[in-house]
């Protein structure tokens, strides 16, 4: 499936090494082998009668739901070029009807960023298809990533394994997903938001119960019932995996007791009746029976792990330690589906911990530590220098000792990070860690850190920037905040620079003052005594942040009036740094 530029959006034939019966390779943990071979069968499925899910064609499902006159689109995937390939698929197969709705679960772009692919936004403005999502979503979708967005996506690299070679030694899996597609992200606001706790909604003829479950899996999020086909939708809730209270990529650490609490509810309000089960990753499940013990089992995974990880911070464990304690009950850890294929018990308990207690333990020999590259150079003139620690953690690796071994000789990495004898070595035991992981997330860590200490950062991989339905719909005060911490406090702590800013085509007027090495904004108030005033539209103001065009392009075009002080303009916009992406990890 080709994207912009036509470049590969998605290729699911990357994976057909997992296709046949073969055993697990040396080089991928057995379970993993066979979550990820799972994870690879793709195609159009048939859930129970009246619903379908194309899988495979994107790091989420696309679920059609069949109403009176059309189908109820649920989460639309990532892109748009995977959306509109798979409802092209789906029509290749069932009958042809329109498109009356879409559904949005969560406030992730794997649920929303493939809109366009399956709907035009003239056909919902005309009011030919809803849009139905939870109370905020655009809230939500606006905000999330926002300010850490540079940092998050250069972290999902590693997370998801976007770097790495598709073959077993290397990428298998991203755990809810072969991986994300790389397309057009589009978004369409929605035109009705689900607002109370359980509401029933009536969608092209079949009948919804919509159940609001904020400050789970995401800020924002909903499962639903269809009573008539007794099938029960969970989002991303309660998937075939252990999931993520805290995910390596980086976010606000989610609530693992609202998580808990929600899948109870959900039990309670729907437990007795449903007989299908479905989620937006993964796979389906059928029987009542069957679906009430995983649901109370994917509860009490989520319960045990805070109440046991609250039990022993309050006894004075630390974070660390915690981690190390909590193992799960075999009544829990038994089961395929409540495994470490996307989040870890030992990754969890950190979050829970760092949610109640922060990162600090309270040693103070912790509470003003070095710096990692100086701490190294300590270290390693401590234990006899780069030679010593890398002699005695070959030691360590051929005992098969590779975790200790990737710890230490990070220090000389860090202390000498030209030292290709270190690199080298850090590399082999990131490496042998990564192939013994039941994780696909730990996996893909471990084998990215290790492919950029050998070879350096590939920045040949495209990256998906925002795309205008979003820019479209931030509101001027977050474009304004995103300026602000990209101020070098340092560059502009002796700067005083008051620019007011005019969108005549939105009416706004914001004045931003540049002082104390900060940026603050003020709306509707422009300072009389300002150094400039920049007037232009919301649209050439969504170029220029989307890199389409430069302020001083279109200052000379006449698209921006400029009044005033230019020198100083350019003096406050001089203050700002450029985030690079391509940031190190594994080196200083």
């Amino acid at each position: 499936i080709r994207g912009p530029g036509d470049k590969p959006a998605w290729d699911i034939k990357r994976y057909d090494f997992l296709i046949g019966n073969s055993p697990a390779p040396d080089t991928v943990n057995p379970a993993l082998w066979r979550h990820a071979r799972r994870n690879a069968v793709h195609g159009l499925f048939k859930v129970s009668d009246g619903i379908y899910q194309v899988r495979g064609y994107d790091v989420s499902h696309i679920t059609f739901i069949e109403g009176k006159t059309g189908y109820i689109v649920v989460d639309p995937l990532v892109s748009v070029e995977t959306a509109r390939a798979t409802l092209d698929f789906f029509y290749r197969h069932l009958p042809r009807r329109p498109v009356t709705a879409v559904i949005y679960t969560h406030s992730h772009v794997d649920h929303w960023g493939g809109v366009k692919g399956v709907v035009s936004e003239e056909d919902v403005k005309a009011g030919r298809v809803r849009i139905l999502a939870p109370e905020g979503m655009t809230r939500e979708v606006i905000s999330e990533n926002l300010m850490a967005g540079n940092a998050m996506k250069r972290r999902a690299m590693y997370m998801f394994g976007s770097l790495l070679p598709k073959n077993p030694q290397a990428q298998v899996d991203a755990g809810i997903g072969k991986a994300a597609s790389s397309g057009t992200i589009s978004y369409i606001p929605p035109t009705e938001e689900i607002t109370k706790p359980v509401q029933e909604v009536v969608i092209d003829g079949v009948k919804f119960v919509f159940q609001q479950v904020p400050q789970t899996e995401a800020p924002v999020e909903m499962n639903f019932y269809l009573p008539e086909l007794k099938a029960l939708c969970v989002a991303e809730n309660a998937v075939p995996s252990l999931h993520n209270l805290l995910t390596p990529r980086g976010a606000q650490v989610r609530d693992g007791q609202a998580w808990y609490r929600a899948i109870d509810e959900t039990i309670d309000l729907f437990g007795d009746q449903t007989e299908v089960f479905f989620t937006t990753h993964l796979w389906p499940r059928w029987g009542n029976a069957k679906i009430r013990d995983y649901l109370q089992k994917q509860r009490d995974l989520y319960k045990y792990i805070h109440d046991q990880t609250v039990r022993l911070m309050n006894q004075g464990y630390t974070v660390t330690e915690c981690a190390e304690m909590i193992r799960l009950p075999r009544s829990l850890a038994g089961e395929w589906y409540n495994r470490d294929f996307y989040g870890t018990v030992n990754f969890n308990v950190k979050a829970v911990y760092q949610r109640y207690l922060g990162w600090f333990d309270a040693n103070p020999a912790h509470l003003h530590p070095l710096p990692p590259e100086d701490a190294a150079r300590k270290y390693v003139e401590f234990m006899g220098g780069p030679e010593a620690v890398l002699s005695k953690a070959r030691e360590s690796m051929k005992k098969g000792d590779y975790r200790w071994a990737a710890q230490v000789v990070n220090h000389v990495v860090f202390a000498q990070p030209e030292n290709r004898e270190a690199r080298e070595l850090q590399a082999d035991a990131l490496e042998q860690l990564g192939y013994q992981s039941e994780s696909p997330v730990w996996r893909n860590f471990y084998l990215t850190g290790a492919r950029e200490l050998r070879h350096g950062i590939d920045k040949s991989i495209p990256v998906q920037e925002p795309g205008g339905d979003i820019l479209h719909g931030m509101p001027m005060a977050l474009f304004f905040d995103l300026m602000a911490v990209r101020i070098d406090g340092q560059k502009a702590a002796d700067k005083r620079i008051v620019v007011n800013w005019v969108l005549t085509d939105t009416n706004e007027t914001y004045t931003l003052i540049l002082a104390n090495g900060v940026l603050n904004q003020k709306k509707g108030r422009p300072a009389k005594n300002a150094d400039a005033t920049v007037t232009l539209t919301r649209s050439v103001f969504n170029a220029i942040i989307a890199k389409q065009a430069t302020f001083t392009g279109r200052i000379f075009a006449g698209d921006v009036q400029l009044q005033g002080s230019l020198l100083k303009f350019r003096e406050m916009m001089s203050c700002m740094d450029d985030f690079d992406l391509w940031f190190n990890i594994v080196t200083p």
